[in-house]
């Protein structure tokens, strides 16, 4: 039986598809259609028989793009499509293909040309919930190992991020933590990331990761530590390449955007910092020993499903009342327990 899995969404959601992705290799072989940042993350992985890239916004874009990505899926003559990305646009695109099956959530924008609508249980975490795209819902609830992202770099990616080390801090014998202070989200971005810098250096050196946009966050960070006890890698290495890196770190703290999924992809202890978002939307850190950071008491959270680029209210208390020291405390526990375990 061969599988279509259908996710143009974020990096983040791609992250999160692998454990539906390697439940159906267990079957046959799978094939993804994702974008070309997906198509990145997802390289190496041994689960996926062909990665095809929907790039709608350049290549593929209009209508002949559409057409071209149809005609794509119909020669793979696919026995059922997993609808990992709800959008209209994607359900049209399946069923123009005509895979007869097609699966998805019964809250998608595109559940009325679904074959198939699967509960989406909002209980549950988001890798969770798209593993159970795969499965009746009579099956036993999945182990912890089932629905755990997995990334696979390359030795090269390893070397990349090993040489970055090497050439950037002096000492790398001693433990590292990683920094991820970007977020394609306005109020998402918590605004202490360099205080908490300076304390994590007093034991620890600092990576920090993200893309080109990060790079000036970056240099600002490193810019105020000891020389030699940082390193900016926002925008230096490819994804593999920061997740390898990741995965060598004492622990990440971050945002609640991508880079804790790829923690939780190398098994990372992830200290996420929650502001207009909640981790009960299911995207929280799953690396054992991870914590999360956010003030619950207030009745504005949450205020949106992805976090507004501005506060709707104008004072941002969710992000500038977790101070430094807050974070910095539930890094040194996790470092404690890690090193105790």
């Amino acid at each position: 039986m061969s599988s279509l899995v259908v996710q143009t969404s974020f990096l983040g959601d791609v992250v999160l598809t692998t454990p539906l992705i390697a439940e159906l290799a267990k079957r046959g072989p799978v094939d993804v259609l994702t974008t070309p940042e997906g198509t990145t993350i997802l390289r190496n992985n041994p689960d996926i028989r062909e990665l095809m890239v929907y790039d709608r916004r350049e290549k593929d874009r209009g209508a002949s793009g559409f057409m071209r990505i149809s005609g794509l899926l119909r020669k793979g003559k696919y026995d059922t499509a997993y609808l990992a990305q709800g959008s209209l646009r994607s359900a049209l695109l399946v069923a123009s293909s005509g895979i007869a099956s097609r699966v998805g959530f019964n809250t998608s924008e595109g559940k009325r040309l679904y074959t198939e609508k699967v509960e989406y249980r909002a209980d549950r975490h988001h890798a969770e919930r798209l593993w159970w795209l795969a499965m009746s819902s009579c099956a036993d609830p999945p182990e912890s190992a089932q629905i755990m992202p997995r990334l696979y770099p390359s030795h090269g990616d390893d070397r990349a991020s090993e040489t970055l080390l090497h050439e950037r801090l002096y000492d790398t014998r001693r433990d590292f933590v990683v920094l991820a202070p970007g977020s394609a989200w306005g109020t998402k971005r918590w605004p202490f990331f360099p205080e908490l810098a300076v304390k994590i250096a007093e034991q620890c050196n600092v990576v920090v990761v993200g893309g080109n946009s990060e790079a000036a966050i970056g240099d600002t960070i490193v810019s105020q530590l000891p020389e030699g006890c940082g390193a900016n890698a926002a925008g230096a290495l490819g994804i593999l390449a920061a997740a390898a890196l990741i995965g060598r770190a004492a622990a990440l703290v971050g945002n609640d955007s991508a880079p804790q999924h790829l923690a939780s992809a190398m098994n990372t202890p992830t200290i996420t910092i929650f502001g207009p978002t909640v981790p009960e939307f299911g995207f929280g850190p799953m690396a054992h020993g991870s914590v999360i950071a956010g003030i619950d008491s207030l009745a504005c959270r949450p205020c949106d499903r992805h976090g507004p680029q501005h506060c709707p209210l104008g004072h941002w208390r969710c992000m500038r009342e977790v101070s430094s020291s807050d974070v910095f405390g539930l890094l040194t526990r996790t470092l404690s327990y890690r090193a105790s375990a």
